[in-house]
């Protein structure tokens, strides 16, 4: 969950004036407040998602008199430009806590109404320019590098001023083989993450985040109907499809002798998708040249697991806006009085940037599960 006060959690579960801000920016800014030129909201969300490689997209509309990009006025135009957007809770005296969102690229400006009718932004967060750099040659690592060099040599000639930040001290490891990376820098720079059981994301203040996904079984949000709750709609669906309950992670190497092989499994026997129950034996398949010893495996199917396992039951809402909840939130949902909560992590997320409009999403049903070897 993105940084917030108590008053603002507490607000937004009651009747408050809300306000939305964007400001087009020039690249290279991190924090959430950067220096720009704001623009007028006519409507907008931002669309996030926690397994695409561009995890937050935005559509903005403004008012497009006398701002249509060229020449003279290049400030939306499609060239490195960015829109940094918030949204915000106004107290009372019209004090505004804000929540940043994070910042996007200018993809796409349209225009329906010539020469002054209202322009939509298509933009996409900061992790779309590494998807788009390919390497123009490829490039070695030795084995000696460690996670945080070579994550800093991919990301630097893209973002020279990128502030890259790890949730512990992994990034001070080696890798531990020589690899080669052809063409491909976002999915070397994934590759890089999985192996060591990491997410990875451009966050709110536009800082690239590696870090482990949150406990699903520790909750920082109730979504709850009724008095106080903030649950506007609701509906689910039970299905199996693409849901794994075991992992077999595998280390590249020339050597099949001592290639790293460890098959990570739901081992919970109270678990609806346990490896050795009715749900039956549904591996997925992961294979890296950084998988160098069994923890290092082990670690990476664990997180591969996570993002698979748990009841197959998908929950989709809509809700009072919280602009702090993010993918990979571990939530609390409850339909009425008589039904128990339910722990879930979040998918998808859209947060609208104008009053009236609930917020929606798209949930997993986590439950605990006891990781272990298949056996």
């Amino acid at each position: 969950m993105r940084p917030v006060s108590a008053r603002f959690l507490r607000a937004v579960r009651d009747s408050h004036p809300m306000n939305a801000r964007a400001r087009v920016v020039a690249p290279g800014q991190i924090g959430t407040d950067p220096d720009g030129v704001e623009i007028g909201i006519h409507d907008g969300a931002v669309e996030l998602n926690a397994t695409a490689d561009v995890r937050a997209t935005l559509e903005l509309t403004t008012p497009g008199r006398g701002m249509w990009p060229d020449r003279r006025n290049p400030l939306l135009a499609p060239y490195g430009n960015e829109v940094f957007v918030e949204r915000g809770v106004q107290f009372g005296g019209g004090v505004v806590e804000w929540c940043s969102l994070g910042y996007f690229r200018i993809d796409t400006p349209s225009q329906e109404e010539v020469p002054d009718g209202l322009i939509t932004l298509a933009c996409s967060d900061r992790m779309s320019t590494i998807v788009d750099s390919d390497l123009t040659q490829p490039r070695q690592y030795t084995s000696a590098m460690t996670f945080g060099a070579v994550v800093a040599d991919l990301i630097g000639d893209v973002y020279p001023w990128a502030q890259i930040e790890w949730d512990d001290a992994t990034e001070t490891q080696p890798i531990g083989r020589d690899i080669l990376v052809e063409e491909k820098r976002y999915e070397a720079l994934k590759d890089l993450a999985t192996s060591v059981g990491k997410i990875m994301y451009f966050d709110h203040r536009g800082v690239l985040v590696i870090r482990t996904a949150p406990d699903p079984t520790q909750p920082v949000w109730d979504i709850t109907h009724g008095e106080d709750g903030v649950l506007v709609q609701a509906s689910r669906e039970l299905t199996r499809v693409g849901v794994k309950n075991g992992w077999v992670v595998t280390g590249e190497t020339a050597d099949t002798d001592n290639a790293v092989h460890v098959v990570v499994v739901d081992n919970d026997p109270a678990s609806p998708t346990y490896w050795h129950g009715s749900f039956g034996k549904v591996p997925g398949r992961h294979s890296s040249p950084l998988i160098t010893d069994p923890g290092r495996a082990f670690a990476a199917g664990r997180q591969l697991l996570r993002q698979s396992i748990g009841l197959p039951y998908t929950v989709s809402f809509g809700a009072v806006p919280n602009p702090a909840l993010e993918p990979w939130d571990p939530i609390r949902v409850s339909y009425s009085d008589t039904h128990g909560r339910e722990y879930h992590v979040i998918e998808q997320l859209s947060i609208p940037l104008t009053a009236g409009e609930t917020m929606t999403g798209r949930t997993r049903q986590q439950s605990l599960v006891i990781v272990g070897g298949a056996t």
